[in-house]
């Protein structure tokens, strides 16, 4: 298959996961919560994917073997797969849940609060952008492949795994950003999950990216900075 041929049918796969991404949330939003007058979700909505759709053109122009490789689902690894089955369960609390508390009023998050969660999400977001523009060989799931080299530069010289801090400080940020006390606590089950996803990633990478061992001794923490 020829360079272009696969960086079109990358282009268009990204397109239909980002407009599925928006409508099947969307859905999860609004729907419990019986009303589309719900301007936490709307300002959500276009906090997170008008930069993913400023990422996909960046990707395009930029970088489409990485855009090739963020299109990957199909994961090896047994722990991998049900860390992401888990993490299935984890997206329907978080994104259902605050809809359910819109409708029936169990908790008002303050409007500064709702904002300053929003520029969380966007930072979390903005953090993961900085891991794509840092680290080409950024795959959706778990491999090495030939040639890759680690990456040490960047965000990656703060800690081993950014993406994932990057994910956790956007998903703990998405409940008050919605609105929702209720679904915060729940949001923080993420944590545990890319912890263990961190662990069993990193079994793979000092078995087969050469020179991610010595790495591990000059960047000492995992996702949280001066933490683990």
């Amino acid at each position: 298959m020829s360079n272009k041929t696969t960086t079109a049918k990358s282009v268009i796969t990204s397109l239909v996961r980002l407009v599925a991404g928006i409508v099947v949330i969307g859905a999860c939003l609004f729907w419990p919560a019986g009303t589309f007058n719900y301007w936490q979700a709307w300002a959500w909505l276009g906090t997170l994917f008008l930069p993913m759709g400023v990422s996909l053109v960046y990707l395009v122009r930029r970088d489409p073997a990485l855009l090739e490789r963020r299109t990957r689902t199909s994961e090896t690894r047994p722990e991998q797969r049900l860390i992401i089955a888990a993490s299935s369960i984890y997206f329907l609390v978080i994104f259902l849940l605050p809809g359910f508390d819109k409708r029936y009023g169990w908790s008002q998050v303050p409007v500064w609060l709702v904002i300053l969660a929003d520029l969380g999400v966007l930072a979390g977001y903005g953090l993961y952008i900085l891991v794509l523009r840092t680290n080409s060989y950024a795959s959706r799931v778990i491999e090495v492949e030939q040639g890759q080299q680690v990456i040490s530069a960047g965000p990656y010289a703060l800690v081993r795994h950014p993406m994932y801090l990057g994910m956790i400080l956007l998903m703990v940020a998405t409940p008050l950003a919605l609105g929702s006390f209720w679904a915060f606590l729940p949001s923080l089950g993420l944590i545990p999950l890319l912890v263990v996803r961190a662990r069993d990633e990193e079994k793979l990478l000092m078995k087969d990216l050469a020179g991610y061992r010595e790495y591990t001794q000059k960047t000492h923490y995992r996702i949280f900075p001066g933490i683990w």
